[in-house]
């Protein structure tokens, strides 16, 4: 867990950023995307966050714009989905890059035909991204593999590249990840304190992008290797931790 000096600089300054990611962060991986739904104590302990008028909190995913609204899009926070493709600014959606997607149609083809090898995944084609998901393929893994070797030659010619997650295969425009979003949407300088939390390969280019700032601390959650300066065990840590910060609030 955190320790008491982290929760001891939240509590005293005076601009707070908070940088959260959603699957595997905020809430537990489920059998599909729509399961992931926020539990009642996530929502009240982020609603209690928010209440502190010191706090900007930002919610940066890999889901689709639509998705990720049908779950936190009721809360007064802004949202980066589709791994930086979109921008929620005070409630209204802003395309981050115009990728046309004319690679769609190949990629698909490749993934379902690996989806047929392999029962118990399925794809998901997303405004800017495509993704073949194998969390309850017992296969899927050493699938995933040659799917990543099969794809090759597709993703340099079109600019593209493959963002290999938990239990999923996503392919997206090479110059799309959370690090130029954040890049784009925030200016550190502005906070005291940035507080930044992911669980996922793509959550590192925050992390990566936030080294250079003294007032930022990452938290990576779960094991492997990180660019993070701290970790955290599980969603139920971080959720621990981030009831904790909100009883810290003056």
């Amino acid at each position: 867990m955190p320790s008491s000096e982290i929760l001891e600089k939240y509590r005293t300054a005076s601009r707070k950023l908070l940088l959260l990611d959603y699957d595997g962060t905020l809430v537990n991986f489920a059998p599909t995307p729509d399961k992931a739904l926020p539990s009642k104590e996530l929502l009240l302990v982020v609603e209690n966050l928010i209440n502190d008028p010191a706090v900007k909190l930002m919610v940066i995913t890999g889901r689709g714009h639509e998705d990720i609204e049908s779950f936190v899009g009721h809360l007064p926070i802004d949202i980066v989905a589709g791994h930086g493709a979109m921008f929620r600014n005070n409630g209204t959606w802003e395309i981050c890059h115009h990728d046309t997607g004319t690679w769609k149609n190949e990629i698909l083809a490749i993934f379902h035909k690996t989806m047929l090898d392999c029962p118990g995944s399925f794809v998901e084609e997303k405004l800017f991204s495509t993704a073949w998901h194998y969390r309850e393929a017992s296969n899927g893994y050493a699938l995933s593999r040659k799917l990543i070797q099969d794809l090759k030659s597709i993703i340099k010619t079109n600019d593209l590249k493959i963002l290999d997650g938990n239990a999923i295969i996503e392919v997206i425009n090479k110059n799309t990840n959370k690090g130029i979003a954040l890049k784009n949407s925030i200016e550190p300088a502005d906070y005291d304190l940035i507080l930044c939390i992911g669980d996922d390969k793509t959550d590192e280019d925050m992390f990566e992008f936030l080294l250079k700032y003294e007032n930022a601390i990452t938290i990576k959650v779960g094991p492997g290797e990180t660019l993070a300066t701290h970790m955290l065990g599980s969603v139920e840590e971080v959720i621990l931790f981030l009831k904790q910060l909100g009883q810290t609030q003056k």
